[in-house]
């Protein structure tokens, strides 16, 4: 969840010598700062440091991201031939500086610790895509679902076919396990999160050639959807922290595994604090059939880099009891 980032003082230093998607781009600098959090934080699994929107943008987009406004797309796709104007990526062009980062991280890990690699979710992309920005309230792109399905779902469709085939180089590149992210699925009714969102979900997780590697699925805000996610094809499901873990553990029945879901704004608070929510959270998951530890959303840039890895040594020795 965001584990290498502006929290740590060693990444603001390499991030002041270049720009985010010159960052992302450069397998060298992209390979450091994923290696930041496993060196500083003894945190047990390696996130490759990238950004969902390389597919919008190898699709044909223009991608620009400051800190200050987020990231934009343009020209944002509002009709038919907008859609039929994005190509299909060969992912071993588009993402060359991702496999080739992946490739430093794995040599460098040496089989310590394992690789993550990550996507957005078709529907997540595609809001993005239409609004051109990040949006409070999603007008244009649910306008689109509402208004003309047939194209929404062609655009799905498109994004579905880029997304598998990244995720699928990205386990040829050396990921050990895949995450795929769907930040705005929270924003739909249950009926078009089943339809926009969690139907285009499993068909990339159907399309992967996975060689072993589990799949984790993040519907950020769909907690009310969880039964209908459950059989989505993801071996775990990873919860926001508006989601119990206990009820969570009784609703999957044993059939996923379940990863969350701390609020990262605990990590604000005292050490106290923090050791009382992770034994919390960590008696709340003791009934799931698998569990991995993890916050319920990004780690906020203003956070104390001390208390991200108190958080990581209370976990561990709380996990032992």
């Amino acid at each position: 969840m965001r584990q290498a980032g502006r929290y740590l003082p060693q990444y603001r230093k390499v991030r002041e010598k270049t720009t985010f998607l010159n960052l992302c781009k450069t397998p060298e600098l992209a390979a450091q700062v994923t290696l930041q959090p496993i060196d500083l934080l003894k945190v047990d699994a390696a996130i490759i440091f990238s950004d969902i929107l390389m597919v919008p943008e190898a699709m044909g987009l223009t991608l620009t991201l400051n800190e200050k406004e987020g990231p934009r797309l343009f020209p944002t796709i509002k009709d038919s031939s907008g859609v039929k104007r994005l190509k299909i990526p060969k992912p071993e062009k588009a993402y060359d500086f991702l496999g080739k980062a992946m490739g430093l991280v794995r040599k460098n890990l040496n089989g310590s610790t394992p690789l993550i690699g990550f996507a957005g979710s078709p529907w997540t992309l595609m809001a993005y895509m239409v609004e051109g920005r990040g949006s409070r309230d999603w007008c244009g792109v649910k306008r689109m679902i509402y208004g003309e399905p047939k194209k929404a779902h062609q655009l799905l469709s498109k994004l579905a076919d880029a997304v598998t085939d990244s995720l699928n180089f990205q386990i040829e590149s050396g990921a050990q396990a895949l995450q795929i992210f769907d930040s705005w699925g929270g924003i739909l009714g249950p009926k078009e999160f089943e339809e926009f969102s969690l139907a285009y979900v499993k068909r990339v997780i159907t399309g992967l050639k996975r060689q072993g590697a589990p799949v984790i699925f993040f519907a950020k805000g769909s907690g009310a959807q969880l039964e209908k996610i459950v059989k989505c094809g993801a071996q775990v499901i990873s919860l926001d922290w508006t989601v119990d873990l206990a009820w969570a553990s009784q609703k999957t029945k044993g059939k996923v595994a379940l990863q969350g879901n701390l609020d990262p704004c605990i990590l604000y608070c005292s050490p106290q604090r923090i050791r009382a929510a992770v034994k919390d959270t960590l008696n709340k998951a003791r009934n799931s059939s698998g569990y991995i530890f993890n916050l319920g959303h990004g780690i906020l840039p203003d956070t104390p880099p001390e208390h991200a890895k108190f958080l990581v040594e209370c976990v561990k020795k709380e996990s032992e009891k």
